[in-house]
């Protein structure tokens, strides 16, 4: 590329998108970004003019030519773009709140990205990002869309999978990793090779290696003592077992907890009158946020957002954005499609896994045989990650309690079945290929 950058952002009215405009900012020498295009739906206006308002003034304090478009009409926003920014929640916080109560209510995990949630999730969220993508297919065929929107590794399988559209996915928990062992090392990324692998969520840390010494065996001990030093703001304390950490000789990412230590999660996420679920705190974080940036005197990204749990998710995004569009070459952790980086999995689904960037994409790092009990969780979440995909595509209730009873930390049984049958009530409105027959089904209901 050799052009000033059309860059639109797909759910603008996120409590994240200054920190998205932060980092454009910041690289101004390197990005030339010509229009900047602030795109939400009508429900999420309010939110996006505040961003907006933010927006106009940050650019004004950078003393930046950039400019800063603010519309519902995607189809105008999107024509001739050059990046795309997806970040939107389907059905807003509103339905996560929803989500994780019913999780709870039957005694689940109730975590946005995991179990009976992150399938919801899943199902709202597929079939939106499919529409954006045949949009850019026909408006910006060459753009690039780069996906924060969770699920990010099934949202970006199911884009890659059913369009032509170029798409990365990202995610801030390989980021964070990594910037956590920086910081126990005390060191900086250039003296740092960092390589992941698995799937979104799903990672394990493969190398860590410092000045070409391996570091591995010395942050396992440190995950194993101080191990709050490696969680996102989203993720509360928890031990690992040391005898599993030592034994497995990678680090975890910390949504594994919900998978290693699933026994002693499951009280935590259950319902609890005194204690709100994690969407209830979002939803309080992302009020105090947008009341600070309403704040006309305020012309920066505050740092109250990092209490918001989605660090270095925009920053990220600006990150691959240069990199692609500067063919630098960096080593980035991305979901992106296998082609055999890691063994046991198919060539064409989508891992997330350490690549080098450039501007053809991104080229995954081939890993390390993982030991098979790993291996065979992974290929099992990549089997419920493809029949959620296609649940969410041909509204299959079926393949979605198929999904549901393959995934480890879900109880099977007629009170899944109930679960499912009001999660799929719920967000029948956001999910119209799924039919109410269909659903009614569910429950033990003879025919």
């Amino acid at each position: 590329m050799n052009k000033d950058l059309k860059v639109v952002v797909i759910g603008a009215g996120s409590s994240y998108t200054p920190e998205l405009i932060e980092g454009l900012l910041l690289r101004e020498g390197s990005l030339p970004i010509r229009e900047l295009w602030l795109v939400d739906i009508e429900a999420g206006r309010w939110k996006a003019e505040i961003i907006y308002q933010l927006a106009l003034r940050m650019v004004e304090r950078a003393g930046h030519s950039m400019k800063v478009i603010l519309t519902d009409d995607r189809e105008t926003a999107l024509k001739e773009a050059d990046f795309v920014c997806s970040q939107f929640r389907a059905g807003g916080i509103e339905s996560r709140v929803q989500d994780e109560a019913i999780a709870a209510k039957f005694g689940m995990i109730a975590q946005e990205t995991n179990g009976i949630v992150g399938l919801a999730n899943a199902l709202r969220t597929i079939p939106i990002a499919l529409d954006i993508a045949r949009q850019m297919e026909k408006l910006c065929p060459e753009a690039w869309l780069l996906n924060f929107t969770n699920p990010s590794g099934m949202v970006t399988e199911a884009i890659l999978q059913q369009t032509s559209i170029k798409t990365l996915g990202l995610c801030n928990v390989p980021v964070i990793m990594e910037q956590s062992v920086l910081k126990v090392l005390d060191t900086t990324a250039d003296e740092l090779f960092f390589q992941v692998a698995g799937l979104n969520h799903l990672i394990w840390a493969r190398k860590i290696q410092y000045k070409g010494q391996d570091k591995m065996p010395y942050i396992l001990e440190r995950a194993i003592t101080d191990n709050h030093l490696m969680l996102p703001r989203n993720i509360e304390a928890f031990d690992w077992s040391p005898i599993l950490l030592r034994q497995l000789e990678m680090l975890p990412c910390a949504y594994l907890r919900y998978f290693y230590t699933s026994w002693d999660t499951k009280p935590k996420q259950t319902h609890d009158q005194d204690k709100p679920n994690r969407a209830d705190v979002v939803k309080e974080i992302e009020t105090k946020l947008f009341d600070i940036y309403k704040d006309p005197n305020l012309d920066v990204k505050p740092k109250e957002l990092e209490l918001r749990g989605g660090q270095y998710y925009s920053e990220s995004a600006c990150r691959l954005m240069n990199a692609i569009y500067n063919d630098t070459g960096e080593i980035m952790h991305v979901n992106t499609t296998n082609h055999g980086a890691i063994n046991g999995l198919p060539i064409d689904c989508v891992v997330e896994v350490s690549s080098v960037i450039r501007a053809s994409g991104a080229h995954p790092l081939r890993v390390e045989a993982f030991p098979q009990d790993t291996l065979r969780l992974i290929q099992t979440m990549k089997t419920f990650e493809q029949l959620t995909i296609e649940a969410a595509i041909n509204g299959s209730v079926g393949l979605a309690l198929r999904a549901l009873t393959l995934n480890p930390i879900i109880e099977s049984g007629s009170s899944l079945e109930l679960a499912l049958k009001e999660i799929l009530e719920q967000n029948l409105d956001a999910t119209p290929a799924f039919k109410r027959d269909d659903i009614n089904r569910l429950g033990g209901v003879k025919e």
